[in-house]
């Protein structure tokens, strides 16, 4: 009984170093391996366990490259895991790479993956150039008039260039650029609805992908439309402001006229005022000069007869005066 206990137990206890053993160690891996002609160690894939890595993501790449001829090995693979980098798709580039004789290596390829860019589809567009098209783009000919201009520019990626290149906004701005500048450069809008090559042949002469990662090929214009006024849009704004300047100099004036007038009616005020005391002082100087004998009581009345006379010709011809325009009405 007892040992029939401990048999069991051993079957158990081989079972399970059985199992950890094909878990830990991919023998379907490296048989599938041996058999695709790549030959690979067993302490080779052991040793991608301890190290973390998944010996699938470099077996089978390298399985891939193996049958397409290209001559890779293990180390590399790991290293380029390890930094980070997309194996599968960098094995995948060079194989498209070496099929459309392309010139590319391993450490360059390595570089442009870790770079950031998408080394399969560069080598993708290398083959098949892309189009780029870029957004509406307003520019103004000499005449004020609004040329609005859509362009398609069909580019094709530098190998050469991928690490430190500009990208696709570069290159929509550069050609944005260069058709504000050739469109700003027509005497009038028609020269370039008539020839809209010619915006595309300026801005291509230009060498616009310097400096990026991608060589232009064509530059097309795909649509152009005509914008707004723009000039005599600026020369009503200018006639509005001009109209505003006029109006705050005649307001200006206007306020200075106001003040003077005040100024005057306070003269006129003060003067006023001065006669009234002037005309208060006359009762007291008459009294003053009868009771010193300088002028006499018939004086007085002579005086007071005249001022009397004087009033009613006065009256008499302010009557007369109103009559005769009553007449000439």
């Amino acid at each position: 009984m007892v040992f029939e206990f401990g048999s069991i137990i051993g079957i158990i206890l081989v079972a399970v170093l059985l199992i950890l053993f094909f878990t830990f160690v991919p023998v379907g891996l490296w048989i599938t391996a041996f058999f695709s002609g790549v030959k690979v160690k067993i302490s080779t894939l052991i040793g991608m366990r301890l190290r973390r890595v998944a010996p699938s993501r470099i077996i089978n790449p390298l399985i891939k490259a193996t049958k397409a001829g290209l001559s890779l090995n293990t180390n590399e693979l790991e290293a380029h895991y390890l930094a980070g980098g997309n194996v599968n798709t960098l094995v995948d580039a060079l194989i498209a790479a070496q099929r459309a004789e392309i010139p590319l290596d391993f450490d360059r390829g390595a570089a442009i993956d870790l770079a950031g860019r998408n080394v399969l589809e560069a080598v993708q567009v290398s083959v098949n150039p892309k189009v780029i098209e870029t957004p509406q783009i307003s520019a103004v000919a000499m005449n004020g008039i609004e040329v609005i201009a859509k362009a398609k520019v069909t580019v094709r990626a530098n190998i050469d260039r991928l690490v430190g290149g500009a990208g696709e906004e570069t290159i929509i701005a550069r050609v944005g650029e260069g058709i504000v500048t050739t469109v700003g450069s027509a005497r009038n809008h028609s020269e370039v609805l008539e020839n809209p090559d010619s915006i595309s042949q300026t801005v291509l002469s230009k060498g616009l992908d310097s400096g990026t990662a991608f060589e232009i090929l064509s530059i097309d214009i795909a649509d152009v439309d005509v914008g707004r006024n723009i000039g005599a849009k600026l020369q009503t704004d200018q006639a509005e402001a001009d109209k505003r300047i006029a109006q705050a100099k005649a307001e200006e004036r206007r306020a200075m006229a106001v003040a003077l007038e005040q100024e005057m009616l306070a003269e006129v005020r003060k003067m006023r005022a001065k006669v009234v005391e002037a005309e208060s002082k006359v009762p007291l100087a008459i009294s003053t000069a009868l009771e010193n004998g300088n002028l006499g009581v018939m004086d007085y009345y002579r005086m007071k007869n005249i001022n009397a006379d004087t009033g009613m010709r006065d009256s008499i011809s302010g009557v007369e005066n109103s009559g005769k325009n009553d007449t000439t009405k």
